[in-house]
């Protein structure tokens, strides 16, 4: 290959032209982004950087004075791509024309319907992170998180240790819902009433409400309370960037549609929060939005797409999550459901400290576990390994 286009210069773009490079493609390589800077490091946007303790140069990507050689066309989006020719058009009118390429282009947020109010804020970027933090420390503010995923429970995390009034409004009856069953978001739940959070949950937002000069004042919630707030932060998921795929010539459908190995037409991969596949390992098309697959997925189709027209490896890994809260590290491997089983076996939930087994039928699916880092890595392998239930519950035993 001559020209590889990587179209995102976030976490999995970054990593798939770092691949690139490290796996000897010599040839010409062209990141596209739609910010101006240079890639960084988004998990900080929640919680170290909003709170003003790091800059956006310590949050860089690019360290250890590593040259990539990459011809950077940043700040201008990508708004058309044929996946036969591989040209990608740009905002700008330029067509970059390429022998192979990377879609690592992510996702956005997804915002409330009606005109936007000032106050009211969104967080995916650097930009969005320091709009956030200077409403904050404007004077004394009232901030109410709608959603309480992953981005709305660091952010209330770190409002309510800059020691502002910090209001959840979540629809569903836990924080982290969707990630996690129901003991376990039970016991986020209980983190954020510790630290003094007010948790609105089971109900949704009508309407905002706006003061006399357009800022946001309050929220009138389905159950016919009402919120003051003059800072919101709307946390209620992302949507994949997929609109100027359309026509393209690739499968779209909550994502760009990949085999096992993350190829989506000969010749195009997709890498990181836009990309839906089936992993071989749990038999199930999903889109993973979070950093580790972020990493490991760019690493993975930049060597998918070196290997041409071969059969490739499927990409097969046990998804990691994570999330630091006030003094305390979430942490979650594997695929669990709601009516998955759990067994604590170290620790204890009074504690906040423990690490807890996850099972569905016969077999070993997840493991969570809170201020217990070490533990992670070896229920990751084991889970990896096909290790069943009751096995597991054995060998936590005999190691407790």
């Amino acid at each position: 290959m001559r020209r590889i286009t990587v179209v995102g210069a976030s976490l999995a773009g970054y990593r798939a032209a770092q691949t690139l490079r490290r796996e000897g493609f010599d040839g010409e390589l062209v990141v596209v982004g739609g910010e101006p800077e240079r890639p960084y490091d988004r998990p900080p946007l929640s919680k170290r950087f909003l709170a003003g303790q790091v800059e956006l140069a310590d949050i860089s990507l690019e360290r250890g004075g590593e040259d990539l050689r990459i011809d950077w066309r940043l700040g201008t989006m990508a708004t058309a791509f044929d996946a036969v020719s591989r040209r990608v058009t740009l905002a700008s009118g330029e067509v970059v024309e390429s022998d192979g390429v990377i879609l690592a282009c992510g996702a956005r947020p997804r915002s409330l319907p009606g005109d936007p109010l000032a106050g009211v804020h969104v967080l995916r970027a650097a930009g969005d992170s320091a709009a956030l933090r200077g409403d904050l420390l404007a004077g004394p503010r009232r901030l109410v998180v709608i959603g309480a995923g992953f981005i709305g429970a660091e952010v209330a995390a770190t409002a309510r240790g800059m020691g502002l009034e910090v209001t959840i409004v979540e629809t569903l009856d836990l924080p982290l819902a969707r990630v996690l069953p129901p003991a376990l978001g039970q016991v986020c739940a209980d983190l954020h009433r510790d630290h003094g959070v007010d948790l609105r949950l089971g109900v949704g937002v009508s309407r905002l409400r706006a003061d006399g000069s357009g800022r946001v004042a309050a929220l009138e919630l389905a159950d016919g309370s009402s919120i003051e707030a003059d800072v919101v932060l709307v946390g209620i998921g992302v949507v994949p960037n997929t609109e100027w795929l359309q026509g393209s010539g690739l499968t779209i459908d909550d994502g760009v549609v990949c085999d096992e190995t993350t190829l989506a037409a000969p010749g195009v991969v997709a890498a990181g929060d836009v990309a839906r596949w089936t992993n071989p390992r749990f038999g199930e098309s999903a889109r993973v939005e979070h950093w580790d697959n972020a990493v490991a997925m760019g690493q993975h189709a930049a060597r998918r797409l070196l290997a041409g027209d071969g059969p490739g490896e499927p990409y097969a890994p046990v998804p990691y999550f994570w999330s630091d809260q006030y003094d305390r590290k979430f942490q979650l491997v594997g695929r669990v459901a709601a009516g998955d089983t759990i067994e604590v076996v170290d620790g204890s939930v009074e504690e906040r400290r423990f690490v807890a087994l996850i099972g569905r039928g016969e077999r070993l699916v997840g493991a969570f576990a809170l201020n217990r880092p070490p533990a992670i890595p070896r229920w990751s392998q084991r889970i990896a390994d096909g290790l069943g239930w009751a096995d597991a519950l054995e060998l936590a035993t005999t190691e407790g």
